[in-house]
C-alpha cells in the first residue's frame, strides 16, 4: 500500500508545558499541564471540521477521522497530509472521488466524546450487517495486558486531563496514543491500522475512556471484536456491543474487571491472582 506524503510545516509540537501553580498553603509550585490545539480538517480543501488534540500524531489523527467518517475509503488514491500548526490546519488531498460528501456532511451527530465529538452520515446503516466473530481470551492475558499498559500513558502521567487508547494482540501493545478526548485517540489508532492494510480480528483494543456508544461504533469500524476499559458503560454502547458480536470488558485495573458482553468468550484461569 502507498502511503501520502506528508508534509509539515514545523517539528513535532510538545505535549505538555510547565505553569505555576499556588497550593493549599499559597506555595508556589511548578506543574505540567497538557497542551491542547485547535486542528481544522480540510478535504481536497474544503473545510470538514476543527479536533481539539494534543497533536502527537496529527496524520494519523486527520486519516483516521475522515475513514472512520466515511468520507475517505481508498487509502490508495491519497496524495498528501499537510500539517501546519501556525495556521492550525491539517489539508488531506485524495484523488477519490466522493459524490454523496453532500449527504454526509448534511447528517450531524454531537456526540459525547470529551468537549464535544462529531460524527457524519448515517454510521449505522453502515453497520448494520456487521457481527464480529469474538475469539477466546484468557483471564491471566487480560492480566498480562493490564500490567503491560501500566507502562503507557506518558502524558496522563505527567500532566493528567488526557485519554490514552491503543491496539493490543495478547499482552503486547502495538500502538499507544494518548490525546485530549478518547475520540480522537482511537481516530489516531484508525488511520495507523488502514495505512498498514491491519486487521483487527486478532486484537484487542483499550481506552481510558468510558465504552459509550462511538467508542463501540469506531472499534467495529476497525474489526476488532474485544473492547477494554478503565471506566464505565453506557446503555447505548452495551446494546451496540450485544447487537455487534463486541467483548465488552469494562472497570478493568489491576486484577479486577467486569464483562458487560461476551463472558462466554473468557477462560477464567485464574483465581486469586494465582493460575490454576
Amino acid at each position: 500500500m502507498t502511503h501520502p506524503k506528508v508534509i509539515k510545516t514545523q517539528n513535532d509540537v510538545p505535549q505538555t508545558t510547565d505553569v505555576t501553580v499556588y497550593d493549599e498553603y499559597g506555595e508556589p509550585l511548578t506543574k505540567q499541564i497538557a497542551c491542547e490545539r485547535a486542528l481544522t480538517v480540510y478535504l481536497n480543501w474544503r473545510e470538514i471540521v476543527t479536533l481539539m488534540t494534543l497533536g502527537a500524531r496529527p496524520d494519523m489523527l486527520v486519516l483516521g477521522y475522515l475513514k472512520n467518517q466515511g468520507l475517505i475509503n481508498d487509502a490508495d488514491a491519497l496524495d498528501s497530509v499537510i500539517i501546519d500548526w501556525e495556521t492550525q490546519s491539517a489539508a488531506v488531498v485524495t484523488r477519490e472521488e466522493n459524490a454523496s460528501i453532500e449527504e454526509t456532511l448534511s447528517q450531524k451527530t454531537v456526540t459525547s466524546g470529551c468537549g464535544q465529538g462529531t460524527m457524519f452520515g448515517n454510521v449505522m446503516k453502515r453497520l448494520e450487517t456487521l457481527k464480529l466473530q469474538t475469539p477466546t481470551i484468557k483471564q491471566s492475558t487480560l492480566y498480562g495486558l493490564l500490567e503491560a499498559l501500566t507502562h503507557h500513558n506518558d502524558t496522563y502521567k505527567a500532566a493528567g486531563a488526557v485519554h490514552g487508547c491503543a491496539v493490543c494482540k495478547g499482552t503486547e501493545i502495538l500502538s499507544f496514543v494518548e490525546d485530549i478526548g478518547r475520540h480522537n485517540a482511537v481516530d489516531t489508532l484508525t488511520g495507523e491500522m488502514w495505512l498498514e492494510g491491519e486487521t483487527g480480528n486478532d486484537k484487542v483494543f483499550y481506552t481510558t475512556g468510558r465504552l459509550t456508544s462511538e467508542m463501540v461504533i469506531k472499534v467495529a469500524q476497525m474489526g476488532i471484536p474485544v473492547l477494554l476499559s478503565r471506566s464505565g458503560v453506557t446503555q447505548m454502547g452495551y446494546d451496540l456491543a450485544n447487537q455487534l458480536g463486541i467483548t465488552m470488558i469494562a472497570r478493568a485495573k489491576g486484577h479486577r474487571f467486569q464483562v458487560f458482553n461476551g463472558a462466554e468468550n473468557i477462560v477464567f484461569d485464574v483465581k486469586g491472582g494465582k493460575h490454576e
